[in-house]
């Protein structure tokens, strides 16, 4: 069985190297929706009867994870070394600095990997991480997915 949890925020970013707009400093209302494989628990009197897991705790690892981080925060390059300079001068500005440009591909790429150690970590026995799939826009998304590119 495969359950779906769907979390949303908001960051900015920027692409340096795009050929449009998407190179200028930037908003989104991302979504983020988390998807897990397990068996259905067959425990009468349990609170997970039925379920696969309890969304509520999908959403408390992937907002202590990803989306509390990531959430108002700007999503910036280590190469972007400008914008990383202009950020500095802000105080107490949350930024997030990424190995890669802070693409949809790249992020979730990023928050798969985030959030695979962690439901390892916690249900390794019992649930597997299968896809992240992250809407820049209502009609944009990247999906990472377990061994697939």
């Amino acid at each position: 069985m495969r359950i779906t949890r769907r979390l949303e925020f908001d960051a900015g970013h920027r692409i340096p190297d795009h050929a449009s707009q998407c190179r200028h400093l930037h908003g989104h209302r991302y979504a983020l929706e988390i998807s897990l494989a397990g068996e259905i628990v067959d425990a009468p009197g349990q609170a997970d009867n039925g379920m696969v897991m309890d969304f509520g705790e999908i959403k408390r690892i992937a907002k202590e994870k990803v989306v509390d981080a990531w959430d108002h925060a700007f999503l910036a390059w280590r190469g972007d070394e400008r914008v990383l300079a202009f950020l500095a001068t802000l105080p107490e500005h949350k930024t997030v600095v990424f190995d890669k440009v802070p693409t949809a591909e790249n992020l979730a790429a990023e928050a798969f990997r985030i959030l695979d150690a962690a439901f390892r970590a916690a249900f390794a026995d019992t649930l597997v991480l299968e896809r992240v799939r992250l809407y820049e826009t209502p009609n944009c998304w990247a999906d990472a997915r377990r061994g697939k590119p």
